[in-house]
């Protein structure tokens, strides 16, 4: 059950934060982070029963949450959802993509010389373009009001450091390029871009898909094979979708301020740079 922080001052208070990918779990609790630290929250996904459950969660702990059903690969339509949350509130502060498909549809666990073309592509042709154009679409307004915080999420693949992960290492790589780029060009104008490297959060939906096929090719438990993955890390623990939601909430915050242009390794020390 969520609910939300009693002591001290949130350090998200009065900001506007977009969160895409909003119903799945890593979107879902970095929404509901946010929400606990003072944001109003715009929740975006593709299916309306997984936002507004996530919205309701929000705001009966006292939270304010506004749920909406967005494709961020459709260029135009996330660019008329930011320009209708401007009308509503004036700014967007903060924006986080989190959408992305299933482990299995980008053969993850699967070696490249068994990997098919078609899914070696899904995650550049999926993730990597929502992120472009959600930060796009985002830098564009933040620059007009000289402020706001851009977070692109990837995880530990973006260096190699377990086998049957070249499709999405790929597109995290990308990503963290795109990072810097865009860090390049927007932060003169007072906008920050950070990127947010995690290692694997064990209760993801992705993880536990892959999991499950680990578990299969290796005639191993799924138990046993969530025990693999946590080895992976030199703290030897499984990391959390709250972990994730924590560390994306201090970026977000003012405490990051000259934090642009830069990759947040929070793998411990998964994937090393």
């Amino acid at each position: 059950m969520m609910t939300m922080k009693k002591a001290g001052v949130p350090i998200l208070e009065g900001k506007h934060a977009v969160v895409f990918g909003a119903g799945g779990s890593i979107g879902a609790a970095v929404a509901k982070e946010f929400a606990v630290e003072g944001a109003e929250v715009f929740l975006a996904g593709r299916t309306s029963s997984n936002v507004e459950e996530i919205a309701k969660q929000i705001t009966a702990a006292g939270g304010k949450a506004q749920p909406a059903v967005i494709d961020t690969l459709d260029d135009a339509a996330v660019n008329g959802y930011f320009e209708s949350i401007v009308k509503r509130s004036g700014r967007i502060d903060i924006i986080l993509d989190a959408a992305g498909p299933l482990a299995k549809e980008y053969g993850n666990t699967k070696l490249a010389v068994d990997l098919p073309v078609d899914e070696f592509l899904v995650p550049l042709q999926t993730m990597l373009r929502s992120r472009f154009i959600t930060a796009r679409a985002a830098a564009r307004q933040m620059i007009r009001q000289n402020s706001g915080v851009i977070i692109l999420v990837t995880g530990s693949p973006a260096r190699p450091h377990v086998p049957g992960a070249t499709a999405i290492g790929a597109a995290f790589a990308a990503m963290e390029n795109l990072t810097q780029n865009l860090a390049f060009e927007v932060s003169p104008f007072g906008v920050r871009v950070v990127c947010l490297r995690t290692t694997a959060n064990v209760d993801s939906r992705s993880i536990q898909d892959t999991t499950a096929l680990i578990a299969g090719q290796l005639n191993i438990t799924k138990d046993q094979a969530m025990e693999r993955i946590a080895q992976y890390n030199f703290l030897k623990v499984a990391a959390t979708v709250q972990d994730t939601a924590n560390a994306a909430v201090l970026i977000a915050s003012d405490r990051a301020r000259m934090m642009t242009g830069t990759v947040v390794n929070a793998t411990a020390g998964a994937a090393l740079d």
